[in-house]
């Protein structure tokens, strides 16, 4: 399908935090989730008014998130007028006993895309201990077979953290068995609950895009990241590198091409060019807040205040972030800065300005390597 979106415009993506209320007690947990709904919760009725907005935006993805979305008893009727309106549906409900077979067949009945559910460790021992549950492991692994046998495509969400980093090679020989579509890969940011003392260093964030790129290359399922733009970076100059030495003349945009970053959208509905915090994505939070991600705690607007085409679209926040030029230190001056431009989600946790570069990168831009041999 042609990629016929601006991003000034429309956003590529759509987070919807139905609610904060979760079962779990995950240790890197943005929302800070909570046993019981809040009652500032947006209602049923104006959630169909923004389903109504979301759909007037180009229909982009909607991705249904929480807390654990399952705990609104309403969260199908939701589905339901979403999907019949012509808006693709995914939700990432948290592996509790609220995930029974009666909810995984209403959400094949009402016409959900996908089904995610977070695995990060092989075991259940690193798992569980992540996820700050007992018995989340084995619960996940049970109910991923009913998943299949229901034939919903998996997406298996993963946070890389300084607890499973170790043990990466076991994690995808899992996600492969599960025979998934989709591995989304997270990439830490301490906001929420989640700290600093839990993420990998910089120079481990290049080891294991490294790996996921030949990962990527001998498994059957695909692979994206979160929080970590600065994987694109590296899928291109492998790919820039591997050209080279089979004497292909390949030159930076061809990279973009053929690693799906430009031209159309592919079966998993992946965006095909560079998506960033308030560049093709927007989150909702359960009481209407706006901000440009999830892990991105900057308000820009409150959907009870004002539309969501008009936050997004006009919100200064949102506009800066929309320009690459505009970021700070080595992000402004990259030469990947418009298909990457670094965790703005990251640079914010780290430093408290979402403009300045990604604090995890090692990558020294062309322009300043060539500032300093001058």
């Amino acid at each position: 399908m042609p990629f016929n979106r601006d991003f000034n415009k429309d956003p590529f993506i759509v987070i919807w935090e139905l609610t904060r209320a979760c079962q779990l007690k995950c240790l890197h947990c943005r929302a800070e989730a909570q046993y019981k709904r809040d009652p500032r919760e947006l209602s049923f009725d104006e959630g169909k008014s923004l389903i109504d907005q979301i759909y007037e935006m180009n229909s982009p993805m909607l991705v249904f998130t929480g807390g654990d979305p399952l705990m609104r008893e309403d969260v199908f009727d939701i589905a339901k007028y979403a999907v019949e309106k012509g808006v693709r549906v995914s939700m990432t409900p948290s592996a509790t006993p609220n995930v029974t077979k009666g909810a995984i067949e209403k959400a094949k009945e009402v016409g959900l895309s996908r089904w995610a559910f977070s695995l990060d460790g092989p075991t259940a021992e690193i798992h569980d201990h992540f996820r700050g549950t007992a018995g989340s492991f084995d619960l996940t692994m049970e109910r991923i077979k009913y998943l299949h046998e229901l034939e919903i495509p998996i997406q298996i969400n993963t946070v890389i953290s300084r607890y499973n980093i170790d043990c990466l090679d076991e994690m995808a020989k899992v996600v492969e068995d599960l025979k998934c579509v989709l591995w989304s890969v997270f990439f830490l940011v301490p906001t929420g609950r989640g700290q600093e003392s839990d993420m990998i260093t910089p120079v481990e964030h290049e080891r294991v895009f490294t790996w996921l790129y030949d990962l990527s290359k001998r498994v059957s399922f695909d692979i994206k990241t979160t929080a970590a733009q600065h994987y694109r970076r590296v899928v291109i100059q492998h790919k820039m590198k591997e050209a080279k030495g089979n004497n292909e003349d390949i030159q930076y945009l061809d990279a973009l091409t053929q690693q799906g970053l430009t031209g159309s959208i592919d079966g998993l509905g992946r965006a095909p060019k560079g998506v960033n915090d308030g560049n093709g994505f927007v989150f909702i939070s359960h009481i209407g807040d706006v901000y440009p991600s999830g892990l991105l705690p900057v308000k820009a607007g409150n959907i009870r205040e004002q539309s969501l085409a008009e936050i997004y679209r006009d919100s200064p926040i949102f506009r800066d972030l929309r320009n690459p030029d505009k970021y700070k230190g080595k992000c402004g001056v990259c030469e990947f800065r418009y298909v990457c431009g670094g965790s703005r989600s990251r640079a914010y946790a780290m430093t408290g300005d979402y403009m300045e570069s990604e604090p995890f990168c090692v990558y020294i831009p062309r322009a300043l390597r060539k500032k300093a041999t001058s």
